[in-house]
């Protein structure tokens, strides 16, 4: 029974047609319910108020490993990993995040599952049951995932800001919480975890700190009575909200300089000061305004300046970590070398910035146009899928009263000087903490902080040091941003022809454009992407790293004007990829063109500017520089994509040429990489198709016109394919290497199946096998065998070569073994297989129509499934429906013929690749495996280009444009 419905109305967006009703139940848990006619996918999601700030001292890392247990399984149903076995089978996904104060659980499946597994899920909150044994093995699985954790920068510099803070406060926690702190230390003082571990949870879960979300396609009144039904049980002790008052820091840890020391190269300033947290003035918005203007990057801004000096990279403002009780605003700044030189400038314009903003007051008309674009924004919001919408909302509803529960602080509306001004002040030198990282300050720190391990000092900072290196910056002309000229102002709707796919509108030898009119959103909005396929782009490892600094210097060179768009809801990009690069602009259609035109003049007037140059070639180097400290999955996955994936060239070559690659290079190759081009382009929403024409007839006229074109079309010959390294049947392919980072004890396999080229009925086959076996694969390696934190089962496609690939990452055991107990699983889940009841099977099979029938939620989603289609060549645009067909014809034996021959532990037509990174703990065994002889069907591969030159390949599905399928 709900004990309280009222009538506040709930604020929601002008386009959005779902109905809200808020209610409490007499257990005081409060509930927002969403009914969605249209939705394919129901969701829920429970936001507890509970996190990692109530962890009791010395088990450090409680919450967190309790958000683990209660997946596993519960008195109503005790079957372990029961609930994420339903979910999984019933084309969901469910997870869960613990942050300082709050644990968000949440999960998302088919509309004709969603009531069993809502009931499942309420049993987390009702009479979890948390055995010993998996108590134990979830502990190793927390640390695992702390493993993981242990050689990034993002972690590692956010524990260190913790530690230099008040050892009073919970902020200073360590949170995620290890092997240490959940076994050996409470072992040590006579605690029995899993007892902490009960009572932490009958002490601190109670249904008055809860606020649930229900998603569903059923009216309001029917969620209402499954939501009274399953969660009225839920124990209410009553408890009052956990609150932290006080602030993390003190004065000693105000006005200090840290230098520590990154695993990755680069330069980092973080400038933070503590401020009254914004959220309580969420509709006057100070933080927002002021990182608004700080983090602007038009002419003027300090970004730009920066920028100009050569100093930085990239600039960013906002508040970082925040409560009721304390906030953080936080600039970050990426260095350049030269920035690093001047840190000290950097910081003085940073506050001569800030001095600028204290002594010009707010401005009415700058609050008017951010509340107008958010206005916008709000309004005109694209759908998402239901699982990231309730846990969006299940987190406001902490914070905000009913009304703005949808709308959260993304409204600002009331202009109010005096508070964006009391904020302002608080960027004070008197309360700032800088944070400075860089790989130079090896060997030159004194300090360890106790969880990761980062190196730093830290020097103290006083106001008149701050005021000297105001006074030493250099005099540079920073002023407020100019009005925005991008908010868009015309959003009518224009009359589209009814069109269930693209449609190829024209086509020439410069260009084919493809043609979607918007009949499914209803938004002002539009898609455009520009691909531009250019056969010396990608001819050498020079030309691939050439083409890449030429893709960011135009990005470079178009910010300061292109920032305008992008904060009125016009995202734009310029990416390199296999042959070529690719223009991407979508957002409010009113302005979209004036942008588009833009970005092409400069393309076609492209000019290398030195300085530019050497900033860009900079950073791309040390991101290269950077890829020897990807996770080991990263790495593994890279050398799969490597070694199957035709005429790409590998980052450490590309390393090698960049040092001689100078600015002139790069004048010579622009030209000619342009030379001969090819135009594949996409234009979607709301666009009519004369307007999409003449779009692509401006950029043919820029490029291909004209007495000396910059242009012209290819030569048939020249039409680039993507070619995919086909395996021999009955083989197991093994590539093994040493991990990269030394430091890095995790080791990783990727373990991938290769089957067959895009075919609807080979497609749905592999499709539904991949959803029957992943959970099982998920539950045998990780749960039970606790093999390591990150284990997926998912599908790969590459170019429309189809397969399935095992990946896991441990620090447990070594590669080769964990190869081994993926066979082992392959020969388990055999027996599943054949036992399935034909009841499971149709199951099964209508999960997997339900999936492919969920519908696109927007304009971009539905523009990306259409893009890939044309670029990988496959052009089945119909795609979901004819699978949908042949999903319906599938008999069990099929499926059954399907696993025996392609993916069975030892099936004689088995196409096995076998990548193996190893980790410093397993590198002996990598010695080990090298000199063992091989067995006849394995072929141990010792030279990626070798192998890759030596083997056949899949034709491609693109056959250029005289011979492409229309």
């Amino acid at each position: 029974m709900a004990v309280g419905k009222d009538d506040v109305e709930i604020i929601k967006p002008r386009t959005d047609k779902r109905q809200y009703r808020r209610l409490v139940l007499k257990n005081s848990l409060q509930v927002l319910l969403i009914s969605d006619p249209d939705a394919d996918k129901c969701a829920a999601s429970m936001n507890v108020s509970v996190g990692a700030f109530c962890d009791p001292v010395g088990l450090e890392g409680l919450a967190h490993f309790l958000e683990h247990m209660l997946f596993y399984a519960s008195e109503k149903y005790p079957v372990e990993d029961s609930y994420l076995k339903y979910i999984s089978e019933h084309g969901g996904m469910a997870n869960a995040f613990t942050s300082s104060e709050h644990t968000n659980y949440y999960f998302d499946v088919n509309p004709d599952s969603f009531e069993e597994a809502l009931d499942r899920f309420a049993q987390f909150f009702v009479k979890p049951l948390m055995s010993a044994d998996a108590t134990m093995r979830e502990i190793k699985a927390v640390d695992s995932e702390n493993q993981k954790n242990l050689l990034s920068d993002v972690w590692r510099l956010n524990q260190l800001r913790k530690h230099l803070s008040s050892e009073d406060h919970p902020y200073h926690k360590f949170s995620t919480g290890n092997w240490e702190t959940l076994e050996v230390r409470p072992k040590a003082k006579g605690l029995d975890t899993r007892h902490e571990l009960i009572k932490f949870y009958n002490e601190h879960y109670s249904s008055n700190l809860m606020h649930l979300v229900v998603y569903s396609k059923e009216s309001v009144d029917k969620i209402q009575g499954l939501v009274e039904n399953k969660f009225q049980d839920i124990r209410n002790t009553d408890r009052n909200h956990f609150r932290f008052p006080g602030q993390p820091c003190t004065s000693e840890h105000l006005q200090i300089l840290v230098r520590a020391v990154p695993i990755k190269q680069g330069h980092k300033l973080r400038i933070g000061w503590p401020i009254t947290p914004s959220i309580h003035h969420y509709k006057e918005a100070p933080g927002r305004y002021i990182s608004h203007l700080i983090g602007h990057e038009s002419e003027g801004s300090l970004f730009y300046i920066l920028k100009t000096l050569g100093w930085a990279t990239s600039l960013a403002a906002g508040e970082g970590d925040w409560t009721l009780d304390y906030s953080f605003f936080e600039v970050t700044v990426d260095l350049t070398d030269s920035g690093h030189e001047h840190m000290q400038d950097v910081v003085g314009l940073l506050f001569k910035y800030i001095n600028l903003l204290q002594q010009s007051g707010a401005s009415k008309w700058i609050f008017d146009e951010l509340s107008a674009v958010c206005e916008v924004t709000f309004h005109y919001q694209d759908k998402v899928p239901p699982i990231d919408y309730v846990v969006t909302v299940a987190t406001n509803m902490e914070t905000y009263p009913p009304q703005d529960w949808l709308v959260g602080k993304s409204l600002p509306s009331n202009f109010s000087p005096e508070i964006i001004q009391m904020t302002l002040n608080e960027l004070s030198p008197k309360t700032v903490r800088i944070f400075w990282e860089s790989k130079q300050f090896e060997g030159k720190t004194d300090m360890v902080e106790p969880w990761y391990g980062t190196a730093y000092s830290i020097e103290k900072i006083n106001e008149s040091i701050i005021q000297d290196w105001i006074l030493s910056a250099p005099e540079e002309n920073l002023h407020l941003p100019a009005p925005n000229v991008f908010i868009p102002t015309d959003l009518p709707l224009k009359d589209a022809q009814e069109a269930k796919f693209p449609v190829l509108l024209r086509k020439s030898s410069y260009s084919t454009l493809w043609y979607k009119p918007d009949t499914m959103f209803s938004t002002p909005k539009a898609f455009v992407k520009i691909y531009f396929n250019c056969p010396h782009a990608s001819s050498s490892p020079e030309s691939e790293v050439l083409t890449d600094i030429f893709t960011r210097l135009l990005l470079d060179y178009l910010n300061e004007y292109a920032y305008y768009a992008q904060v009125a809801g016009l995202d734009y990009g310029i990416n390199h990829t296999e042959s070529g690069f690719e223009v991407t602009v979508v957002g409010y259609n009113h302005k979209l063109r004036i942008l588009l035109e833009t970005i092409f003049q400069k393309i076609a007037q492209f000019k290398v500017k030195p300085d530019r140059f050497s900033v860009i070639k900079e950073m791309v180097t040390k991101e290269y520089h950077n890829n020897k400290f990807l996770q080991p999955f990263q790495l593994a996955m890279y050398y799969c994509s490597l070694i199957l994936q035709d005429q790409t060239w590998p980052w450490m070559e590309e390393l090698e040429v960049l040092p001689h690659l100078e600015a002139e290079d790069l004048a010579k190759f622009v030209p000619m990489m342009l030379s001969r081009t090819f135009l594949e382009c996409y234009i979607a929403g709301n666009i009519e198709s004369n307007e999409a024409g003449s779009m692509i007839q401006y950029i043919e006229d820029v490029f291909f016109k004209g007495s000396n074109p910059i242009c012209q079309p290819l030569f048939p010959s020249q039409h680039l394919t993507n070619r995919v390294v086909k395996l021999e049947k009955g083989k197991n392919y093994v590539y093994s290497n040493q991990g990269l980072n030394p430091s890095d004890a995790n080791s990783c396999l990727v373990h991938y199946i290769q089957v067959h080229r895009d075919d609807f009925l080979m497609n749905v086959k592999l499709q539904l096998l991949a959803l029957i076996a992943k959970q099982p694969a998920f539950h045998q390696l990780r749960t039970v065998e606790q093999l390591g934190y990150i284990t997926a089962l998912l599908r790969r496609n590459d170019f429309g070569i189809h397969g399935v690939q095992f990946i896991i990452q441990s620090s447990v055991k070594g590669p080769k073994y964990i190869d081994l107990r993926v066979e082992s699983f392959l020969q388990m889940f055999e027996s599943k297989l054949y036992e399935m009841t034909s009841d499971q099977f149709k199951n099964n099979v209508n999960a997997l129509i339900d999936m492919k029938l969920e519908k696109h939620k927007n304009l971009k989603e539905e523009s990306g499934f259409y893009w890939r289609e044309i670029s990988d060549g496959t052009l089945k645009f119909d795609r979901r429906e004819a699978e949908v067909a042949a999903l319906r014809l599938l008999t069990q034996q099929e499926l059954i013929d399907f696993f025996n021959e392609n993916i069975k532990a030892g099936a004689p037509r088995k196409k096995t690749l076998s990548v193996r990174v190893y980790g410093s703990l397993h590198a002996p065994e990598l010695k080990e495996e090298t000199s063992e002889s091989a067995e006849p069907h394995i072929v141990h591969i010792d030279d990626i280009f070798s192998f890759r030159r030596s083997q056949p390949v899949y034709g491609s599905f693109k056959g250029g444009f005289v011979q492409m399928k229309l």
